[in-house]
């Protein structure tokens, strides 16, 4: 099992339009490339220093070509989205791991 992990700081100003958004299209919208078995939402309990608020979204691959294909052929377009709705407004960090039997 692969999980891609996208850790989010997000302005607190427009926390909640982000939130509902990536609930009702962001996250159906990857989940809808067929690539990913499953995906978790969470926030993180810590506060950012820069006034932020941090979440995880986690999407769950059945291997790391999924992975690759997503990141080729899909993220950036909805990449973009994310962008030209919240510009300025986040930062993204994102990581790939592999679960350890």
């Amino acid at each position: 099992m692969i999980l891609y992990n996208v850790t989010v700081n997000i302005d607190m100003m427009v926390e909640e339009e982000w939130i509902n958004w990536m609930k009702a299209t962001h996250i159906p919208n990857v989940m809808a490339t067929g690539l990913f078995t499953d995906n978790k939402f969470y926030k993180l309990l810590h506060e950012s220093e820069d006034g932020g608020v941090n979440y995880s979204v986690q999407y769950f691959a059945e291997d790391i070509q999924k992975i690759h294909d997503y990141q080729e052929n899909h993220a950036p377009a909805l990449q973009e989205e994310v962008r030209e709705k919240f510009e300025g407004r986040f930062v993204t960090f994102r990581s790939v791991l592999e679960l350890v039997p």
